[in-house]
């Protein structure tokens, strides 16, 4: 983990969500093999969060133009 914690939180904003997903996979491996020290864990963990709310911000995005073309296929028929 580096000492730059935000700009290690910086850099998820511009993951696209398989790597993110990708990422947290590995996170949470990390986290359940334990054996860190508290400080690195709380890194992870927090990291771990953002790229859940990455996932999130994709998936809710997915979701809006799911909805949107069924919209547009309604008002078609």
């Amino acid at each position: 983990m580096s000492d730059t914690g935000t700009d290690d939180l910086a850099d998820i904003a511009g993951l696209g969500y398989e790597r993110a997903r990708d990422e947290l996979a590995g996170v949470v491996k990390m986290l359940e093999q334990g054996g860190m020290d508290l400080d690195d864990a709380l890194a992870l963990w927090e990291r771990g969060e953002a790229l859940a709310t990455r996932c999130e911000e994709h998936l809710a995005g997915a979701r809006q133009r799911i909805e949107k073309a069924l919209a547009a296929s309604d008002d078609t028929e």
